[in-house]
């Protein structure tokens, strides 16, 4: 590496992500990459948990990038609307914007920074990490050396890492709130975390309130999902998707535990922003 090159590596608290950082140590131990995490301030406390055991794998710390305003300000900013699949103001202006005043300077010297992106080679590449500018070059590893999911759950089971404790009752990273969660995720998140799904149901008042279009759950309001009768069948539907979902899928002698089901495996794949679920 020339001093006039810099190699940088996003987290996001999820599987994908840290499987891909210890993919380069291990196999890239010549590349000084940097490890980074934008932290919104609205995380689960497994994914803090989960980065601090990683820093210890790595052997090197993992540089916050802490947005200049937090998601109350731009939850004001933009009139208290949520944000929503349709407008994804949280990932853009908690997520990227930090990034992109972080490299800012280093593109601008005309340093050539180079991003390594956990995209797996049985997943479609997706927009969201194409480089604008000529000194930012995208790199995709686990693409071009064919790893796959299984590959990724190897390398972190043999890594000693695991898999994050989120993945106990949810299978993706991202805000205690984030709108890109399945029902059945939701009424885990008010049995894991009751604060977070309480603060989540006072933003959507306030965001009703205000005239917003657009609840955390599609159809349906926090207040309603939570009633009683509305978690027994969420439950019941999520169990009935996993037994059919098993039913389909050929044991592997390889992993005679399994592999975990995602959530997108269950209700299909989701559009997801790659920076806050990767």
């Amino acid at each position: 590496m020339t001093a006039s090159e810099r190699h940088v590596l996003g987290l996001s608290g999820g599987r994908d992500s840290a499987a891909l950082a210890v993919y380069m140590r291990h196999y890239h131990p010549e590349i000084d990459i940097e490890y980074f995490f934008t932290d919104t301030g609205k995380e689960l406390p497994e994914v803090y948990e989960f980065l601090g055991r990683l820093e210890g794998v790595l052997g090197k710390p993992i540089q916050r990038l802490n947005p200049d305003r937090d998601f109350d300000f731009w939850l004001k900013q933009y009139n208290s609307f949520l944000p929503s699949a349709q407008t994804r103001w949280c990932t853009r202006q908690l997520k990227l914007r930090p990034f992109e005043v972080w490299i800012k300077p280093m593109l601008a010297e005309g340093t050539k920074v180079y991003s390594y992106v956990a995209i797996r080679s049985d997943e479609e590449y997706r927009e969201g990490y194409t480089s604008k500018h000529e000194n930012l070059v995208v790199r995709l590893p686990f693409k071009e050396a064919g790893i796959d999911k299984a590959g990724v759950l190897e390398l972190l089971d043999s890594s000693g890492l695991g898999l994050p404790k989120y993945y106990n009752w949810r299978t993706r990273s991202g805000c205690t709130f984030c709108f890109f969660q399945q029902k059945i995720e939701w009424v885990r998140l008010r049995e894991q975390h009751p604060d977070a799904f309480e603060e989540a149901k006072r933003y959507e008042k306030t965001a009703l309130n205000g005239g917003s279009p657009f609840t955390w759950s599609q159809g349906e309001s926090l207040d309603e999902l939570e009633r009683p009768e509305r978690v027994e069948q969420i439950k019941k539907d999520h169990a009935e998707r996993v037994r059919r979902s098993k039913a389909k899928v050929s044991v592997n002698p390889l992993r005679p535990d399994d592999e975990p089901l995602d959530i997108d495996d269950l209700y299909g794949q989701a559009k997801a922003c790659l920076a806050c679920h990767k």
